[in-house]
């Protein structure tokens, strides 16, 4: 008994010790729980998706899943160094220009604005340096300091492939404005960002930024930095520029509220979406790329730019199988996709990159 209760308060103390360290952040309090609370979806002390969403299927085992990722895929990172090209920041006056940095960060220049989604610039999403999946060969070609400034920084959940401790540190002080899913802000906070400068949305509610509107909307999927899910809200986002509208997915399984979007807000110029990090052992927490294509077509999406792959091995599909299977499913169905290699501009209505950069012999 007295052995146990050594373990118990040693336990407490090195958890103690552990969430102090500033990369996990802080769970919401105070005023930003209460609001919290107060949503329709917060149910028994947690926030819940529209649909039933449990981890995984009855008949996988949580031994499953861990040997299976134990037993790990040869072929998911690539052999050789991922290609990509310098960033032109250039802003283009009558083009809305999209560039993405590798899973699913990427800058958004329009109006003279430049919004900057998801930024993880760190070797590892992870919350210890030296441990978990480091990026792949060849993605370290853009650091902060290499951004312009930036007017909004818009984070969609809180998950370390998302919300980077790094690069928040380093890109607060050039950025005007952030715009984060509910209860994101007491991380922010927590990191030295001014609260002046936070804007925390609900799903359904929206914000202005100069001539841009952004109105958060849900997705499938959850949150959380350290032990307890679910504290803070997960997002899409409509981005509606003066002449264009963008849906940016963040994470999110398949589920009716991408047909619900494209209802009442559709059609969208691009749809940025998901489609790597998937798996059988979790089907509701992530899309499969077959369902990406539908998710782009429930939305009324001309373009649809595939996201999250590419840069982070975060499951166990081979590193290049989700882009092959999104554009083999997209080309299907007649839907446009555009894939640029890391680095490269879309520029809509303008220019669409499609070469298969993911064949190469090399890699």
């Amino acid at each position: 008994m007295y052995s146990l209760l050594i373990f118990a308060v040693a336990f407490t103390l090195l958890t103690v010790w552990v969430l102090s360290f500033p990369i996990f952040g802080r769970v919401p309090e105070g005023n930003r729980l209460e609001r919290i609370k107060k949503l329709p979806n917060y149910k028994d002390g947690a926030l819940e998706n529209l649909s039933p969403t449990p981890m995984k299927p009855d008949n996988v085992s949580y031994w499953d899943m861990i040997r299976g990722m134990l037993k790990g895929n040869d072929k998911g990172s690539p052999k050789g160094s991922v290609p990509t090209v310098k960033p032109n920041f250039e802003q283009d006056d009558s083009n809305v220009k999209v560039i993405w940095f590798g899973h699913s960060s990427y800058l958004v220049q329009t109006d003279g604005q430049n919004i900057l989604v998801d930024p993880v610039l760190s070797e590892r999403p992870s919350p210890i340096s030296f441990i978990g999946t480091k990026r792949f060969q060849g993605t370290d070609f853009i650091k902060a300091e290499d951004f312009p400034e930036l007017d909004v920084v818009l984070i969609t959940h809180d998950h370390y492939d998302h919300l980077d401790y790094e690069a928040i540190l380093k890109l607060k002080d050039k950025t005007k404005r952030f715009i984060v899913s509910l209860g994101v802000g007491s991380h922010l906070e927590h990191w030295g960002v001014p609260a002046n400068k936070i804007t925390e949305l609900s799903w359904g509610e929206e914000t202005t930024q100069n001539t841009l509107k952004f109105i958060a909307l849900p997705a499938r999927h959850f949150t959380g930095r350290v032990f307890k899910r679910n504290q803070t809200a997960w997002s899409a986002f409509i981005l509606q520029t003066s002449k264009n509208k963008l849906y940016l997915g963040g994470d999110s399984g398949y589920d009716t509220h991408f047909k619900n979007a494209g209802e009442q807000y559709g059609p969208f110029d691009i749809a940025i979406l998901e489609c790597g990090q998937y798996n059988a052992y979790w089907p509701l927490i992530h899309m499969f790329p077959e369902q990406t294509v539908q998710a782009a077509i429930d939305l009324k999406a001309q373009v649809l730019l595939p996201v999250h792959w590419g840069k982070f091995k975060l499951a166990m599909h081979d590193w290049n199988e989700p882009i092959i299977r999104v554009v083999n499913k997209a080309n299907e169905e007649n839907l446009k996709i555009t894939t640029p290699l890391m680095g490269e501009s879309v520029i809509l209505d303008k220019y669409y990159p499609a070469t298969k950069w993911w064949l190469a012999d090399n890699l």
